[in-house]
């Protein structure tokens, strides 16, 4: 039987004062890429989003470090997601008593780091058996579908 082994730690900072469509600009640059890449792309961006994605990088680092006791060098960005957060209303004074509404926005942003070190299934079935001294059972391994050996669907007109 094999059981799925967490690979993946994540970092989440929610509430950060400044519109998705901002941060998706940087985050679209750096999803995909090693983490020691990242850090570099990030710092040498000119925008303002790069700070608290920084941030957050690097606390996605530390938890793995930490939870999983992972290398830096073995880890890369496997989904980073941007999501509109809480609008916060205020009300800016302006002539002869009126009042304009002043919207601000919020996002809330996820990275999601992965170790491509570790397996990510783990055979229980082989480690139970190596304790219990039997051989007579065959070991299966897992065998992953790939959709462009056979041509998929863009073959058909």
């Amino acid at each position: 039987m094999l059981n799925k082994r967490t690979t993946e730690v994540y970092a989440l900072g929610q509430h950060i004062s400044m519109s998705a469509h901002k941060a998706r600009r940087v985050i679209d640059q750096i999803r995909g890429r090693s983490y020691e890449e990242t850090l570099i792309i990030l710092e040498l961006m000119p925008y303002r989003a790069c700070y608290p994605i920084f941030k957050l990088v690097y606390s996605a680092a530390a938890n793995a470090s930490f939870n999983m006791g992972s290398n830096e060098t073995n880890l890369v960005i496997s989904k980073a997601e941007v999501n509109e957060g809480t609008t916060v209303k205020r009300l800016k004074p302006r002539a002869r008593g009126r009042s304009f509404a002043i919207q601000k926005p919020t996002c809330h942003i996820t990275i999601v780091m992965k170790d491509i070190s570790l397996d990510e299934y783990i055979d229980t079935d082989s480690i139970r058996w190596s304790q219990k001294q039997k051989c007579k059972k065959k070991h299966t391994t897992m065998s992953y579908y790939d959709m462009y050996s056979n041509g998929g669907t863009w073959d058909k007109k």
